[in-house]
């Protein structure tokens, strides 16, 4: 879990993704190390030589896409740099969240403080210091293949044009550096290229998104234990014997943290043997949360992978004699994009089986409590609608899941005759991770009040009761009919905000 509290963030060595949201989400301050500086440097100089050698680079001295083999002379390499952003800044719609922009902002930095793409010092500098001091590019987030025209509306404000958010408010770029104390630049040869080629904005917007999935899959785990408490299902299921004749390590870990959470329950010990087996919504929970979380753990080791790699197009060697240059394809997005593909339909599997024990706990004939979980209910409808919202969601997010990746439409006159489209997968992502925050919140909502009903003999295991105990404090269990969306955004940020875990973990130790 990304720590909040974290002050400072040094780049130049391997970030994981926690780190990632650290200074993404939730603005931790980002300073370059010596090796990161000494590895920019060095490649800036090779740029820098090469050029006075009028040697001949994609991206520096030619045209870009289809338009390689037209030469630029040496007097207009800046106007290059600037023309690319001009002409490339064309997403539309509405801006990208604060956080996604910050995001790719640190995934630039992340890519060309490798050392294998030329760039200045001092213009990552400025990306730095955006970061810092909380500039905001204004970024529509419509229409990206994976590249691009996104980072080309971040790069304009370091020029003085676009515009970008400073304390929330939207001003022209040059107002929003004179605000916090900068002033634009121009760019250098290769510059221009650089900050928009890569896969800096799928990986920084899927790394958010993946993030919050797997904190959601770990709720999940804890709302299923909870489920499974309340509506008297086995933990027989759960029994480790089982799980080790089909050892898939996710499974194994699902159906340990469960028992974990249910090891002091009452009500778990006293309803071991209540039915010989239960609906697979409750039994197949190790099952199928395992095999969502396995997706997504595999999906964490490829992104860990590429937020510390490069991306760009054309790569530098300065370490080798008189330096190399290789153009190839390092910019395709296809890792991530698969990955958050995959990920969609791991998660979109997880909210289908938290619906359905949701369905359980409100219908009467399954769960042996009141209707809708509310008294008199015909004068009440209880919990009765926000089912039908979790059915809305899911089936938003089972549209959702149907993969970006799988599809192609070729650009630049065909020299980008395949593209990966690995942007959509992540907003996607970004959208499905949302939507399972709720469904999840709504099952939540359910198991709360469903505990109103429970035996007074009957007491929970204590991790149910310091989540109870902790919605309570903002939540009145239901005795009649009320408004319910605002219960549904407190528990959504519940999960959201990773402090049911936090809680959860205060009584079981670090679940698996």
């Amino acid at each position: 879990m990304a720590d909040q509290g974290v002050k400072k963030i040094a780049l130049g060595n391997a970030i994981t993704l926690d780190m990632f949201v650290s200074i993404a989400r939730y603005g931790a301050h980002v300073v370059f190390s010596d090796t990161y500086r000494q590895r920019v440097e060095r490649s800036c100089q090779l740029v820098n030589k090469w050029i006075e050698e009028e040697r001949i680079m994609y991206g520096v001295n030619t045209g870009f896409g289809a338009l390689s083999t037209q030469i630029i002379s040496t007097d207009q390499t800046t106007l290059l740099q600037k023309n690319i952003l001009l002409s490339h800044a064309t997403s539309v719609g509405e801006p990208l969240e604060k956080e996604c922009v910050r995001a790719i902002m640190l995934m630039v930095l992340q890519n060309l403080g490798q050392g294998y793409s030329g760039v200045r010092l001092e213009t990552l500098e400025m990306y730095r210091q955006f970061l810092n001091r909380g500039v905001i590019p204004f970024v529509p987030r419509e229409g990206s293949v994976g590249y691009l025209s996104v980072e080309s509306h971040i790069a304009l404000v370091l020029l003085g044009e676009g515009k970008a958010y400073v304390d929330g408010k939207l001003l022209s770029s040059e107002e929003a550096l004179k605000k916090v104390g900068l002033e634009p630049i121009e760019l250098s040869a290769k510059e221009g290229l650089a900050l928009i080629s890569g896969t800096t904005s799928p990986t920084a917007i899927g790394a958010l998104a993946l993030y919050d999935m797997l904190q959601a899959a770990k709720a999940a785990d804890i709302l299923g234990a909870m489920a499974l408490e309340v509506l008297r299902g086995t933990t027989r299921a759960f029994d480790d014997r089982l799980m080790s004749v089909r050892p898939h390590q996710q499974q194994r870990n699902t159906a340990a943290n469960v028992r974990r959470i249910l090891e002091d329950s009452m009500i778990a010990k006293q309803s071991i043997d209540h039915r010989l087996q239960d609906a697979l919504s409750l039994r197949a929970i190790p099952q199928l949360h395992g095999a969502a979380k396995k997706t997504l753990f595999d999906a964490l080791n490829t992104f860990e992978v590429e937020m510390n790699a490069c991306c760009d197009n054309p790569i530098l060697w300065p370490d080798e004699e008189d330096g190399s240059s290789i153009s190839g394809s390092n910019c395709d997005s296809s890792y991530v994009g698969i990955e958050l593909d995959s990920a969609c339909i791991s998660v979109t599997a997880i909210a289908k089986m938290s619906e359905r024990r949701n369905y359980r706990l409100i219908n009467s004939h399954l769960s042996g409590y009141p209707t809708f979980l509310v008294q008199n209910a015909g004068l009440n409808s209880g919990l009765m609608i926000p089912q039908y919202s979790q059915a809305g969601l899911l089936n938003d997010m089972k549209l959702l899941s149907q993969p970006a990746t799988v599809d192609s439409i070729p650009t630049c006159a065909d020299q980008e005759d395949y593209v990966a489209m690995g942007y959509n997968s992540a907003k996607k992502a970004r959208e499905i991770a949302r939507k399972l925050e709720y469904v999840l919140a709504i099952e939540l909502l359910s198991i709360y009040n469903a505990h109103s009903f429970v035996e007074s003999n009957l007491t929970p295991g204590s991790a149910s009761v310091a989540v109870l105990e902790k919605i309570a404090r903002s939540i009145p269990r239901m005795d009649e009919d009320t408004y319910l969306y605002p219960y549904v955004e407190i528990l959504k940020e519940f999960i959201h905000s990773g402090e049911i875990i936090s809680v959860v973990e205060e009584k079981v130790g670090k679940l698996l």
